[in-house]
This record gives structure tokens, C-alpha cells and sequence, in this order.
């Protein structure tokens, strides 16, 4: 394994920083730990974040604790069937007043933007936001304007209410570099949640006050620039690659996943690394977040979707055949 780029003081610190990142969204967002971690990899690996569960689970929530523990800018666009792109990007407008154009922009010119029920939106739409997340700017009229960094669109969608949306392009599903899935909590989570949004409050909104701000925008440039210098052995290079080729040939997936699923993980793995106070990825990263990274890449047969086999379930099989290396 190469020599560490990564003093050991800058990484404890950097651990300890995102640490108490993660302690600060679990003030508005309970339990949980496993989406939040996910989120952060994936933040810190600069990427996009779909995430999937029914309503009710504070998925809005999530992205506003997030937001404000990190010290971006937040916005939130609902998605709905008559949403137009100039309603995501912006437009511009011809005042009469001094015969000049004037540029609005729209709520994408952000640091953490909340695509919600991303699925509703029509396929012009969803091509406006595929822009930006691929491009990281915004053309108005010609003129293309860079959005600020750090830029994170984190879309939601419901698995479960079809009637009135329109399935994501899978160009656009292959730019999220994680498919977050929020299940119910478990009993002793859900009761915490219970209490805390219940005490002493008789409305429902979502509350974020108990969350302090642990980043600036810079601080997080920086620490993304480490995650990216967090070491990768060639053998879980090889591993990662193995996953992704296999999974094209693996009995019952009928398309599998690309090389961006390869990128996705090792870039997330870093951050996971990162996040553990360490200067190098394992293998268990990578099975760690192997199902966030494929399972919007991969598709099953259609007679296993009858039966009910899920990509997350052809995923624990492929990883169950492939031999993890030993470091």
C-alpha cells in the first residue's frame, strides 16, 4: 500500500469535524445512522443523492438539517406535473421600464437543493435538472452561469404512489451517485421521534433549531479534497471492478451496472474512510455501500420482478460470490 497523503493530525481532526457534523443532523433527523452516513459519503464524495421512502419519514427534514449543520444555502423545489425548467433554473425578463433583461434565478442557484417528489416532474423538466447536476451551471438565454459550490441536489421519490409520475430517465438515475433507501425505524427510534415532535409543540413543522452549524462552505471544499486523497489499494480496485463487470452478467439482472457505479463506490468509499479517521478504504467499505452505488444502476428480469426479487436482494447474491481481498 502507497505512503499516506494524509498527515495523521489534519485526518483525526477531519474525523472529529465530521463526526460532530453527523452528531448535529441526528439533533433534527433520530436514528437513522445509516442514511445519514450515506449522505455524507456521498456529499463529501461531491455528488447527488436520490433518496426513496414513503412519506412521513423526514427525508425534507434530513436535507434541512444537513443544509444548515453544513452552513450552505438551502432550497426546496416541489415537483408536480405542470412544473416547467424555467421554474428549477430561472428565466429572464424584458422590463419595459429601462428596455433591459433581467435575470431571476431559480432555486437550484443553491448549496443543498431538495428535489422533492423528483418523479412527478415531466422529462423536459427532469432534462433542465440533469443539466445542472451534470454541468454544475445554468444556461439563461444563452449565458451559462456556474452555481456556487458546494452543489448537492438531493431528489425524493415514493416508491409506492405511481398514478401521475413519470419514471426517471436512466441518464439521469445514473448521475445520482446514491440511491438513499429510508425504511421504517425501528421501535425504540420511532418512539424518540414520537416524543420529539410531539413535546410540547401542538402543530406539526419541521424543526431544525437543535442543529448547529459544525462547517462553512470552505471547510467542507476542504474536506471533499481530502476525501478524494484517501487511499485505494489496487486490490480493492479490483474488487470494486469485479462487482461492476459481474453484475453484467449476473443471472437475473437483466442490465447491469455501468462504470459510474464503479466510480460511485470508491468515491464514497473514501468518504466513508474519511469518516472513520482513516487514510485508506477496505473492502468492507465498499460492500458497505455497494447496494446505494447499483441498486438504480442495475435492473432485475422481468419474472424476478413478478416474484418479488428486488435489486438489493440480486446485489447481496453478487456480493456473496465474489470474493472480498484480504488487506
Amino acid at each position: 500500500m502507497s505512503e499516506s497523503l494524509l498527515p495523521a493530525e489534519a485526518l483525526a481532526r477531519a474525523s472529529d469535524i465530521l463526526q460532530r457534523l453527523k452528531s448535529s443532523v441526528a439533533q433534527a433527523f433520530l436514528g437513522q445512522d445509516r442514511v445519514v452516513e450515506e449522505v455524507l459519503s456521498a456529499l463529501l464524495g461531491g455528488g447527488h443523492v436520490l433518496i426513496e421512502g414513503v412519506p412521513g419519514l423526514g427525508k425534507t427534514l434530513l436535507v434541512q438539517a444537513l443544509a444548515r449543520a453544513s452552513g450552505g444555502r438551502y432550497s426546496r423545489v416541489q415537483f408536480t406535473p405542470d412544473i416547467m425548467p424555467a421554474d428549477v433554473t430561472g428565466h429572464t425578463l424584458y422590463d419595459p421600464s429601462n428596455g433591459q433583461f433581467t435575470t431571476r434565478k431559480g432555486p437550484v442557484f443553491a448549496n443543498f437543493v431538495l428535489a422533492d417528489e423528483v418523479n412527478r416532474a415531466p422529462a423536459k423538466t427532469q432534462a433542465a435538472l440533469l443539466e445542472v447536476m451534470q454541468e454544475g451551471q445554468v444556461t439563461l438565454d444563452g449565458t451559462a452561469h456556474k452555481l456556487d459550490p458546494p452543489f448537492m441536489v438531493l431528489a425524493t421519490q415514493n416508491p409506492i404512489e405511481q398514478e401521475g409520475t413519470y419514471a426517471l430517465p436512466e441518464a439521469q438515475l445514473d448521475r445520482f451517485l446514491l440511491k438513499v433507501v429510508i425504511d421504517y425505524p425501528p421501535e425504540n427510534e420511532e418512539l424518540a421521534v414520537l416524543r420529539f415532535a410531539t413535546e410540547k409543540r401542538s402543530a406539526e413543522r419541521l424543526n431544525i433549531d437543535r442543529v448547529a452549524q459544525i462547517l462553512t462552505p470552505e471547510t467542507l471544499g476542504k474536506l471533499q479534497a481530502m476525501a478524494a486523497s484517501v487511499r485505494v489499494d489496487a486490490a480493492v480496485e479490483s474488487y470494486v471492478l469485479r462487482i461492476v463487470r459481474q453484475s453484467r452478467d449476473f443471472a437475473g439482472i437483466g442490465s447491469g451496472a455501468s462504470t459510474r457505479g464503479a466510480i460511485a463506490m470508491v468515491r464514497c468509499a473514501r468518504a466513508l474512510a474519511l469518516l472513520a479517521g482513516r487514510d485508506f478504504v477496505t473492502p468492507d467499505d465498499i460492500k458497505r455501500l455497494a447496494p446505494s452505488a447499483l441498486r438504480h444502476r442495475i435492473s432485475p428480469v422481468a419474472d424476478l420482478i413478478i416474484e418479488g426479487r428486488t435489486a438489493d436482494m440480486l446485489i447481496s447474491e453478487l456480493l456473496e460470490k465474489i470474493e472480498a481481498p484480504r488487506l
